[in-house]
């Protein structure tokens, strides 16, 4: 991997999505429109997302050996993602999510993990090497959380900066924290990740706090509409949301990491790191699908010095 390089530690999936105008009952049939179907995984969006911004990156996970991982590989060699590490198997399939968007762009998300469930602790241990040359090290939850934080651990002691974005939000292996430079949930996955129910009160600074005591070194918050703010030891710093019109949030969370990601690794200082994030994810909202609303630098550019 060049220098400045972000390996990312990670799933792909291939998302089918349908619009309606609401999400449908228990037991209702509604109609929809608009069918996609093309590659996700918080992963491999996130990889595109930093290849888009002009900054190397290696994609390390598994792919399934049918037609929805050959979309995959040509996905990131038509985005130029390193994939020397991109094992395919016959064991399993290739992940898949349905998704369905209501007439607000708010999303409703099934995954059936597949080939990403294969993707050991061992696995990442064999991808040593390209995460022992980068700058930044990420990782997220759609892959075995002991395999992230295997991946976390590595980048931590070659000297990388380590990011992980804990979606979906589950459990993790106690030691996980203290391998985790900056952590970067939205409000319900910080709740998820204290053990909290989904609309528990209690405030975002506290919910920061009581993450930062699991040996974080950062907490990233992201607030949709409110922005994000960043919570460290010393105090905290909000950057406040870009405004767009909504079309579709899928992606919106996978462009705000890689995009910070990618700052990070270019050396910019984590403030403008997050606000950076903020500008992709809301781009991100500007149009149907993932992958076609990853924005590239010049959109990113032109919306950070817009009025």
């Amino acid at each position: 991997m060049a220098a400045q390089g972000v390996a990312v530690v990670g799933s792909f999936v291939v998302g089918l999505t349908l619009r309606a105008d609401r999400f449908p009952v228990a037991g209702e049939t509604a109609l929809a429109r608009d069918f996609d179907l093309g590659p996700g995984g918080k992963g491999s969006n996130q990889a595109v997302q930093i290849a888009r911004l002009g900054t190397a990156v290696d994609f390390i996970g598994v792919i399934g050996d049918d037609d929805f991982g050959k979309i995959g590989s040509a996905l990131f060699a038509e985005e130029g993602v390193g994939t020397e590490h991109l094992e395919i198997t016959t064991e399993r399939n290739t992940g898949v999510g349905f998704i369905i968007l209501d007439a607000s762009g708010d999303n409703r998300i099934l995954l059936d993990p597949g080939s990403n469930d294969l993707f050991t602790p061992e696995r990442v241990r064999a991808a040593s090497p390209a995460i022992a040359e980068a700058n930044v090290v990420m990782a997220q939850l759609e892959i075995p959380a002991e395999t992230a934080r295997e991946g976390l651990a590595i980048g931590k002691q070659t000297g990388c900066m380590t990011i992980l974005n804990p979606a979906p939000a589950r459990e993790l292996p106690p030691d996980t924290y203290g391998y985790v430079d900056i952590l970067t949930p939205n409000q319900s996955e910080a709740r998820a990740l204290l053990g909290l129910a989904p609309d528990d009160p209690t405030d975002d600074m506290d919910l920061c706090a009581r993450l930062l005591a699991l040996d974080v070194g950062t907490v990233v918050l992201t607030r949709g509409e409110r922005g994000a703010v960043i919570v460290t030891a010393e105090g905290m710093i909000e950057v406040p949301a870009f405004r767009v019109e909504v079309t579709d949030s899928t992606g919106a969370g996978d462009a705000f990491n890689g995009a910070l990601a990618s700052a990070l690794a270019e050396g910019r200082p984590l403030e403008e790191g997050v606000r950076r994030g903020a500008a992709a994810g809301a781009l991100a909202c500007t149009k149907l699908g993932v992958i076609p609303a990853l924005p590239n630098a010049d959109e990113l550019e032109r919306l950070l010095v817009a009025p």
